[in-house]
């Protein structure tokens, strides 16, 4: 008998968290897509990218400081090409 009190609270407990689960993440109304992303990602693929990251600058401008002042990394980062 206790087994089972114990599977029902559990249950219970499992039926409490799935309401407040509902509560706070209420369903999508419209659980599909409004439209096809597929051609907005084809056009922005075939879109010239003219423009280098702002990241990929600073990571260069690391880089070149590293070689500057820690020469002897050089072998370790051509070892890395």
């Amino acid at each position: 008998m206790r087994g089972d009190d114990l599977k029902d609270s559990a249950q219970g407990e499992f039926d409490k968290l799935r309401k407040r689960l509902r509560e706070v993440f209420p369903t999508l109304r419209q659980p599909e897509l409004r439209r096809d992303l597929w051609p907005d990602m084809l056009r922005r693929l075939e879109r010239p990218q003219d423009r280098v990251p702002w990241f990929d600058w600073a990571l260069l401008a690391f880089t070149v400081a590293v070689v500057i002042f820690y020469p002897a990394l050089i072998p370790a980062l051509l070892y890395q090409l």
